[in-house]
């Protein structure tokens, strides 16, 4: 009975220390500001006819949090966040070239994101490009011509960074894609 040593089953106490790790907010307040402007303007456009008459107003408030929240995720919380950037640059020549960034994983194989701060990035700019579809196909059905401006602005600015953070996501997987299809393409002509 001596020998008898007190172990946790299946390393259960190794994996909830883990998870509680992988899934703690390393930069609550990026998440904060990658949330806090978007559904801010959700929630003015959702709300704005019953707090004003004043259609000027509304429209400079939602387009100033879009453009807030365009700057805070291009710039910011997606290096924190999710480690990945894009941006335009132009050469001497006058052309435009973008380029998509992601950070590389460290040599013992370690992110420096949480899942939980991954998950918070990913569901914000995938959903709220959403709704403002949907506020778009809403103002264009219901003849609201003059908001149809506002929610156009609210499409092209989220959509601008969801388009720059898939490319920055799939970018790096489409290279080694477009090599094993030209391997894989050699190795059946050889044959």
């Amino acid at each position: 009975s001596d020998d008898i040593e007190d172990v946790s089953l299946f390393d259960a106490d190794d994996d909830s220390s883990r998870r509680s790790k992988k899934s703690k907010i390393r930069h609550p307040v990026a998440s904060f500001f990658h949330l806090f402007f978007r559904v801010s303007a959700i929630v003015v456009y959702l709300l704005c006819e019953l707090l004003t008459t004043s259609f000027i107003a509304c429209m400079v408030t939602i387009i100033l949090l879009l453009s807030c929240d365009f700057w805070a995720v291009k710039n910011v919380t997606g290096r924190l966040m999710v480690g990945l950037r894009w941006w335009n640059q132009v050469d001497d020549d006058g052309r435009s070239h973008w380029i998509f960034e992601a950070r590389k994983v460290s040599a013992q194989g370690k992110k420096a994101s949480s899942e939980a701060e991954s998950r918070i990035f990913w569901l914000g700019l995938i959903t709220c490009p959403m709704i403002w579809v949907i506020f778009a196909f809403s103002a264009l059905f219901s003849f609201k011509v003059k908001w149809l401006a506002v929610v156009v602005m609210g499409v092209v600015l989220q959509g601008a960074n969801l388009y720059g953070y898939i490319r920055c996501k799939v970018g790096s997987r489409k290279n080694l894609t477009s090599m094993a299809t030209s391997y894989l393409g050699k190795q059946f002509l050889r044959q």
